[in-house]
């Protein structure tokens, strides 16, 4: 079983499971950083800012791509009603999972709408547009995308409508996955699919053999499924175990804080604004006694109501002082 929906075995195209088998190693690359960062080994905020955020959001991109692909593979003639509902039944079991394990384990950002979610309602959405024109299909495709940019709306604050992903600022999530902007990357698979089958590409890359040398790969890429549940246990705990004979050392909160607050900082403002941005809110948060439950990671709902309070302080004050000249 496929994190997709999977082609039908006499349709399988090899190269189409080492791609996905090398996504899937990529994707336990950046959770093995997120572990490191969790228990202390690197600095705060890594895997969430600057380059390893899109490192993630082009593994996301990669998957949910390969799942319009795959749908349209599987299904573009017919839709093989049985097998699809076997493999969404799986999909949508495996994310109510990480669902609950994720709430009991980090109740403060657990996953309730992560990519397996994304792909379980992605490929229901799908089968709507296996019929439609390849250009029709990516037109819809850019209009995803570009929602977020254009339609955020308070009406979507509302905790039911998370999922949707138009709220005025994104939940505190370890992996949120909404419709929008990522269902676009499942359209922009299946129009791609399209074409490339109009074309006879797929026919032509079935011949293709990928070799004993990436057989590990397709095997990944066979079975991602199970991969993909498997893959963080085995790393966090092996980090874990690590943790309990060389333990990372104590980071100063004084100096982890700041840069974790201007790497969050710098991807909307310049580097004058988050420097005294920053400065302002370790005064704020130490004045408040936040510092040390901050730097633990996770905190409590109405810890990060009162961190939201600040920001806007210091986003205003900032602005002022540096709108006067004011000297640091």
């Amino acid at each position: 079983m496929s994190l997709e929906t999977s082609t039908s075995p006499s349709r399988r195209i090899p190269l189409i499971d080492v791609l996905r088998g090398v996504a899937l190693l990529a994707m336990a690359s950046y959770h093995f950083t997120w572990d490191l960062e969790f228990f202390g080994y690197t600095s705060l905020g890594l895997t969430a800012h600057g380059p390893w955020k899109i490192y993630a959001r082009c593994i996301a991109s990669t998957f949910l791509f390969l799942v319009g692909v795959s749908l349209l593979l599987a299904h573009g003639e017919r839709i093989r009603w049985p097998g699809f509902w076997k493999r969404l039944a799986m999909v949508v079991a495996a994310a109510a999972a990480i669902t609950l394990v994720t709430y009991f384990a980090t109740p403060g950002s657990f996953i309730f709408f992560g990519i397996l979610h994304q792909i379980a309602l992605a490929s229901l959405l799908g089968l709507l547009f296996l019929r439609l024109p390849a250009p029709v299909t990516l037109a819809v495709a850019a209009l995803a995308v570009a929602a977020p940019f254009y339609l955020r709306s308070p009406l979507f604050d509302h905790p039911a409508l998370l999922w949707v992903g138009l709220s005025t600022a994104d939940p505190r999530s370890n992996d949120y996955v909404p419709l929008f902007p990522w269902f676009g990357a499942v359209l922009a698979g299946i129009g791609a699919a399209k074409l490339a089958k109009a074309a006879g590409l797929f026919e032509r890359l079935a011949r293709v053999s990928t070799g004993q040398a990436l057989n590990p790969l397709s095997f990944i890429g066979r079975h991602s499924l199970a991969f993909y549940l498997l893959h963080q246990p085995v790393l966090i705990a092996s980090v874990w175990l690590f943790a309990q004979i060389w333990p990372a050392p104590a980071q100063d909160p004084k100096i982890g804080f700041p840069k974790a607050c201007q790497a969050s900082c710098l991807e909307s403002r310049d580097a004058a604004f988050c420097v005294r941005y920053c400065g302002c809110m370790l005064t704020a948060v130490e004045k408040d006694g936040l510092l040390a439950g901050i730097m633990k990671g996770d905190p409590s709902a109405s810890t990060r109501a009162r961190i939201g309070d600040l920001a806007s302080t210091c986003t205003a004050q900032t602005d002022d002082a540096m709108s006067t000249g004011e000297p640091q």
